[in-house]
């Protein structure tokens, strides 16, 4: 079984900056697309960033020009540097990912969605 295991949150001033990381372990084959995504008015979750298998990167125009999502793939892991941070981000943020990974006691080959435990960022003003 695949397990996401997410780190880096905290609290932090205004103006400051934090690093969120995400790892996949279990039966990884291979990773594609991963992002973060924090609850909004509304909505269950909304994306705050996220990137594909190729490295195409979409952010919500909330964070756009603070965050920036990177993976490394040796380490099947995923990380959001949060830089100029505002009260508006503090949140629980979770990680999810799109993995291809064994499925069943046969261990067929598949693609499965998985998402971290969450974790809270705290912005003081």
């Amino acid at each position: 079984q695949v397990h996401l295991v997410e780190s880096g949150g905290g609290v932090v001033q205004a103006g400051g900056s934090l690093r969120l990381s995400c790892a996949a372990s279990g039966p990884v084959f291979g990773i594609n697309d991963m992002g973060w995504f924090r609850p909004a008015p509304g909505k269950q979750r909304e994306l705050v960033a996220s990137i594909t298998s190729v490295g195409t990167t979409t952010y919500a125009n909330s964070v756009k020009g603070r965050f920036t999502i990177s993976r490394d793939n040796a380490k099947s892991t995923v990380y959001l540097q949060m830089n100029s941070l505002k009260p508006e981000d503090t949140a629980v943020y979770y990680c999810h990912s799109r993995i291809t990974t064994a499925r069943g006691p046969m261990g067929l080959i598949g693609e499965d969605d998985y998402w971290g435990q969450g974790t809270q960022v705290t912005v003081s003003s």
